[in-house]
Protein backbone atom coordinates (compact mmCIF):
# COMPACT_ATOMS: atom_id res chain seq x y z
CA UNK A 1 0.00 0.00 0.00
CA UNK A 2 1.51 3.48 -0.82
CA UNK A 3 2.40 5.03 2.47
CA UNK A 4 0.06 8.06 2.17
CA UNK A 5 -2.79 5.74 1.98
CA UNK A 6 -2.26 3.82 4.82
CA UNK A 7 -1.17 6.96 6.68
CA UNK A 8 -4.49 8.78 6.17
CA UNK A 9 -6.37 5.82 6.81
CA UNK A 10 -4.66 5.28 10.09
CA UNK A 11 -5.11 8.78 11.05
CA UNK A 12 -8.94 8.80 11.03
CA UNK A 13 -9.37 5.60 12.91
CA UNK A 14 -11.85 5.01 15.55
CA UNK A 15 -11.34 2.19 18.66
CA UNK A 16 -14.30 0.18 19.25
CA UNK A 17 -14.19 -0.53 23.42
CA UNK A 18 -16.66 -2.44 25.64
CA UNK A 19 -18.49 -0.91 28.48
CA UNK A 20 -16.03 -2.64 31.24
CA UNK A 21 -14.94 -1.61 34.71
CA UNK A 22 -11.44 -0.28 33.72
CA UNK A 23 -12.31 0.69 30.19
CA UNK A 24 -12.57 4.62 30.59
CA UNK A 25 -8.92 3.98 32.51
CA UNK A 26 -7.63 2.85 29.59
CA UNK A 27 -9.05 5.10 27.19
CA UNK A 28 -7.59 7.97 29.40
CA UNK A 29 -4.36 6.41 29.92
CA UNK A 30 -3.70 5.67 25.92
CA UNK A 31 -6.22 6.88 23.32
CA UNK A 32 -5.48 10.46 22.24
CA UNK A 33 -8.36 12.64 21.79
CA UNK A 34 -8.13 12.75 17.87
CA UNK A 35 -9.48 9.44 17.93
CA UNK A 36 -13.36 8.39 18.01
CA UNK A 37 -14.17 5.76 21.04
CA UNK A 38 -17.36 3.84 19.97
CA UNK A 39 -18.63 2.23 23.28
CA UNK A 40 -20.38 -1.35 22.40
CA UNK A 41 -23.51 -2.47 24.01
CA UNK A 42 -24.58 -5.72 25.37
CA UNK A 43 -27.98 -7.80 25.57
CA UNK A 44 -26.24 -9.40 28.88
CA UNK A 45 -26.05 -6.22 30.75
CA UNK A 46 -28.26 -3.51 28.53
CA UNK A 47 -27.47 -0.21 27.76
CA UNK A 48 -27.40 1.56 31.33
CA UNK A 49 -23.27 0.84 31.03
CA UNK A 50 -22.81 1.99 27.05
CA UNK A 51 -24.76 5.35 28.08
CA UNK A 52 -22.71 5.65 31.45
CA UNK A 53 -19.50 5.32 30.14
CA UNK A 54 -20.42 7.61 27.00
CA UNK A 55 -21.03 9.92 28.75
CA UNK A 56 -17.80 9.93 30.81
CA UNK A 57 -15.69 9.67 28.09
CA UNK A 58 -17.68 12.96 26.44
CA UNK A 59 -16.77 15.22 29.88
CA UNK A 60 -13.48 13.89 28.91
CA UNK A 61 -13.65 15.45 25.68
CA UNK A 62 -13.55 12.54 23.36
CA UNK A 63 -15.38 12.27 20.94
CA UNK A 64 -18.00 9.68 21.90
CA UNK A 65 -20.40 6.85 19.57
CA UNK A 66 -22.61 4.85 21.13
CA UNK A 67 -24.10 1.60 20.15
CA UNK A 68 -27.74 2.00 20.76
CA UNK A 69 -28.55 -1.56 19.40
CA UNK A 70 -32.52 -1.16 18.34
CA UNK A 71 -33.70 -4.43 20.14
CA UNK A 72 -32.60 -2.67 22.94
CA UNK A 73 -35.22 -0.60 22.88
CA UNK A 74 -38.09 -0.76 25.04
CA UNK A 75 -40.18 1.25 22.63
CA UNK A 76 -40.43 4.91 21.70
CA UNK A 77 -40.18 6.90 25.05
CA UNK A 78 -37.13 4.63 25.94
CA UNK A 79 -35.91 5.58 22.55
CA UNK A 80 -36.32 9.56 23.50
CA UNK A 81 -34.68 8.83 26.96
CA UNK A 82 -31.83 7.90 25.13
CA UNK A 83 -31.83 10.22 22.75
CA UNK A 84 -32.02 13.21 25.51
CA UNK A 85 -29.60 11.69 27.79
CA UNK A 86 -27.27 11.66 25.20
CA UNK A 87 -27.34 15.11 23.67
CA UNK A 88 -27.27 16.67 27.77
CA UNK A 89 -23.99 14.44 27.38
CA UNK A 90 -22.87 15.82 24.19
CA UNK A 91 -23.17 13.43 21.93
CA UNK A 92 -23.65 13.83 18.26
CA UNK A 93 -22.75 10.68 16.70
CA UNK A 94 -24.43 7.20 17.24
CA UNK A 95 -24.13 3.75 15.58
CA UNK A 96 -27.42 1.91 15.21
CA UNK A 97 -27.43 -1.85 14.66
CA UNK A 98 -30.04 -4.40 15.05
CA UNK A 99 -28.55 -5.83 17.45
CA UNK A 100 -28.65 -9.51 19.00
CA UNK A 101 -30.83 -9.47 22.03
CA UNK A 102 -33.46 -12.47 21.51
CA UNK A 103 -36.22 -11.80 22.41
CA UNK A 104 -36.07 -8.11 21.62
CA UNK A 105 -36.58 -5.88 24.62
CA UNK A 106 -39.83 -4.03 23.15
CA UNK A 107 -41.47 -3.26 19.34
CA UNK A 108 -38.15 -2.82 17.54
CA UNK A 109 -36.73 -6.15 16.03
CA UNK A 110 -34.40 -4.05 13.32
CA UNK A 111 -32.55 -0.64 12.80
CA UNK A 112 -34.56 0.65 9.90
CA UNK A 113 -37.74 1.73 12.23
CA UNK A 114 -35.43 3.13 14.91
CA UNK A 115 -33.57 5.13 12.25
CA UNK A 116 -36.91 6.31 11.06
CA UNK A 117 -38.11 7.23 14.28
CA UNK A 118 -34.68 9.64 14.87
CA UNK A 119 -35.98 11.07 11.95
CA UNK A 120 -39.26 11.94 13.25
CA UNK A 121 -37.56 13.35 16.57
CA UNK A 122 -35.92 15.88 14.47
CA UNK A 123 -32.63 13.86 13.56
CA UNK A 124 -30.96 14.95 16.72
CA UNK A 125 -28.10 13.61 16.21
CA UNK A 126 -25.32 14.77 13.36
CA UNK A 127 -24.13 11.33 12.51
CA UNK A 128 -25.49 7.93 12.68
CA UNK A 129 -23.72 4.53 11.53
CA UNK A 130 -25.48 1.31 10.40
CA UNK A 131 -23.93 -1.88 10.23
CA UNK A 132 -22.39 -3.57 6.98
CA UNK A 133 -21.97 -7.22 6.37
CA UNK A 134 -18.74 -7.98 4.32
CA UNK A 135 -18.86 -12.00 5.16
CA UNK A 136 -22.33 -13.72 5.12
CA UNK A 137 -24.21 -12.54 8.29
CA UNK A 138 -25.29 -16.06 10.21
CA UNK A 139 -28.85 -15.55 9.98
CA UNK A 140 -29.29 -13.36 6.69
CA UNK A 141 -28.80 -13.63 2.98
CA UNK A 142 -26.51 -11.61 1.40
CA UNK A 143 -28.83 -9.73 -0.54
CA UNK A 144 -30.67 -9.37 1.64
CA UNK A 145 -28.17 -7.26 3.96
CA UNK A 146 -27.09 -4.78 0.90
CA UNK A 147 -31.00 -4.42 0.12
CA UNK A 148 -30.84 -3.43 4.11
CA UNK A 149 -28.05 -0.55 3.59
CA UNK A 150 -29.84 0.57 0.67
CA UNK A 151 -33.03 1.21 2.80
CA UNK A 152 -30.74 2.70 5.10
CA UNK A 153 -28.98 5.21 3.02
CA UNK A 154 -31.60 8.16 3.99
CA UNK A 155 -31.03 7.83 7.30
CA UNK A 156 -27.52 7.38 7.91
CA UNK A 157 -24.29 9.06 7.37
CA UNK A 158 -21.73 6.51 7.46
CA UNK A 159 -21.48 2.43 7.35
CA UNK A 160 -19.06 0.53 9.91
CA UNK A 161 -18.28 -3.14 8.13
CA UNK A 162 -18.72 -5.54 10.38
CA UNK A 163 -15.00 -7.85 10.93
CA UNK A 164 -13.80 -9.41 7.70
CA UNK A 165 -10.21 -11.70 7.75
CA UNK A 166 -10.41 -12.06 3.35
CA UNK A 167 -8.84 -9.21 1.36
CA UNK A 168 -10.81 -10.19 -1.53
CA UNK A 169 -13.83 -10.82 0.59
CA UNK A 170 -13.69 -7.44 1.41
CA UNK A 171 -12.75 -5.53 -1.99
CA UNK A 172 -15.70 -7.07 -3.41
CA UNK A 173 -18.18 -5.99 -1.11
CA UNK A 174 -17.10 -2.79 -1.41
CA UNK A 175 -17.04 -3.01 -4.74
CA UNK A 176 -20.69 -4.76 -4.90
CA UNK A 177 -22.27 -1.95 -2.50
CA UNK A 178 -20.91 0.76 -4.86
CA UNK A 179 -22.49 -0.91 -7.75
CA UNK A 180 -25.96 -0.76 -5.73
CA UNK A 181 -25.57 3.00 -5.24
CA UNK A 182 -24.85 2.92 -1.45
CA UNK A 183 -22.69 5.78 -1.42
CA UNK A 184 -22.37 6.27 2.10
CA UNK A 185 -18.56 6.52 3.78
CA UNK A 186 -17.29 3.03 5.07
CA UNK A 187 -15.00 2.43 8.02
CA UNK A 188 -13.67 -0.38 7.64
CA UNK A 189 -13.74 -2.87 10.65
CA UNK A 190 -10.35 -4.50 11.23
CA UNK A 191 -9.46 -6.32 14.38
CA UNK A 192 -6.66 -4.73 16.40
CA UNK A 193 -3.26 -6.65 17.13
CA UNK A 194 -5.43 -9.13 19.75
CA UNK A 195 -3.55 -11.84 21.47
CA UNK A 196 -5.88 -15.01 21.72
CA UNK A 197 -5.01 -15.24 25.64
CA UNK A 198 -6.47 -11.77 26.08
CA UNK A 199 -9.35 -12.19 24.05
CA UNK A 200 -10.28 -15.75 25.71
CA UNK A 201 -10.28 -13.73 28.93
CA UNK A 202 -12.27 -10.87 27.80
CA UNK A 203 -14.80 -12.84 26.40
CA UNK A 204 -15.12 -14.48 29.70
CA UNK A 205 -15.72 -11.25 31.92
CA UNK A 206 -18.68 -10.10 29.37
CA UNK A 207 -20.68 -12.76 30.98
CA UNK A 208 -21.17 -16.62 30.27
CA UNK A 209 -24.71 -16.30 28.10
CA UNK A 210 -22.81 -13.56 25.89
CA UNK A 211 -19.85 -14.88 25.34
CA UNK A 212 -21.23 -18.24 24.46
CA UNK A 213 -23.19 -16.35 21.90
CA UNK A 214 -19.71 -14.46 20.11
CA UNK A 215 -18.21 -17.82 19.96
CA UNK A 216 -20.76 -19.30 18.32
CA UNK A 217 -21.01 -16.83 16.21
CA UNK A 218 -17.23 -16.00 15.92
CA UNK A 219 -15.44 -19.46 16.22
CA UNK A 220 -13.64 -18.21 12.72
CA UNK A 221 -12.16 -15.48 14.50
CA UNK A 222 -10.25 -17.62 17.16
CA UNK A 223 -8.63 -20.32 14.99
CA UNK A 224 -7.44 -17.02 13.01
CA UNK A 225 -6.25 -15.21 16.47
CA UNK A 226 -4.70 -19.22 17.20
CA UNK A 227 -2.89 -19.60 13.83
CA UNK A 228 0.56 -19.81 13.62
CA UNK A 229 2.45 -16.33 13.85
CA UNK A 230 -0.82 -15.17 15.13
CA UNK A 231 -3.32 -12.20 13.88
CA UNK A 232 -1.16 -9.10 12.27
CA UNK A 233 -3.63 -6.17 10.97
CA UNK A 234 -1.22 -4.95 8.99
CA UNK A 235 -1.12 -7.75 6.78
CA UNK A 236 -4.58 -7.79 6.11
CA UNK A 237 -4.16 -3.58 5.11
CA UNK A 238 -1.19 -4.34 2.92
CA UNK A 239 -3.63 -7.20 0.83
CA UNK A 240 -6.78 -4.98 0.89
CA UNK A 241 -4.35 -1.96 -0.32
CA UNK A 242 -5.94 -1.46 -3.77
CA UNK A 243 -9.78 -1.41 -2.40
CA UNK A 244 -9.04 0.75 0.84
CA UNK A 245 -7.22 3.19 -1.21
CA UNK A 246 -9.51 3.13 -4.19
CA UNK A 247 -11.30 6.50 -4.34
CA UNK A 248 -14.76 4.69 -5.28
CA UNK A 249 -14.65 2.59 -2.50
CA UNK A 250 -15.39 5.20 -0.56
CA UNK A 251 -13.55 4.32 2.52
CA UNK A 252 -13.68 7.16 5.34
CA UNK A 253 -11.25 5.65 7.69
CA UNK A 254 -10.60 2.60 9.65
CA UNK A 255 -13.05 0.95 12.23
CA UNK A 256 -10.42 -0.87 14.80
CA UNK A 257 -11.97 -3.76 17.39
CA UNK A 258 -9.83 -3.76 20.30
CA UNK A 259 -11.39 -6.31 22.64
CA UNK A 260 -10.50 -4.03 25.40
CA UNK A 261 -6.90 -4.54 23.93
CA UNK A 262 -6.73 -0.48 24.40
CA UNK A 263 -2.74 0.12 25.28
CA UNK A 264 -1.67 -2.47 22.81
CA UNK A 265 -4.01 -1.47 19.93
CA UNK A 266 -2.29 2.57 20.32
CA UNK A 267 0.66 1.09 20.63
CA UNK A 268 0.47 -0.83 17.35
CA UNK A 269 -0.97 2.38 15.56
CA UNK A 270 1.84 4.83 16.74
CA UNK A 271 4.28 2.25 16.02
CA UNK A 272 2.90 1.80 11.80
CA UNK A 273 2.85 5.16 12.04
CA UNK A 274 6.17 6.04 12.95
CA UNK A 275 7.71 3.36 10.44
CA UNK A 276 5.50 4.58 7.70
CA UNK A 277 7.19 8.83 8.26
CA UNK A 278 10.49 7.34 9.37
Amino acid sequence: MAAPGLHALLRTVRYEVLPARTTEEKVLAHVPHDVVVTVTASPVKGLEPTLDLAGRLAAHGYRVVPHVPARLLRDDVHLKDVVDRLREAGVDDVFVPAGDADPPAGSYDGALPVLRRLGELGDPFARVGVTGYPESHPLIHDDVTVQAMWDKREHATYIVSNLCFDPRVLGEWLARIRRRDVTLPVHVGVAGPVQRAKLLSMATKIGVGESARFLTRHPSWFVRFAAPGGYAPEKLLTRTRDALTDPASGVAGLHLFTFNQIAETERWRRALLDRLEG
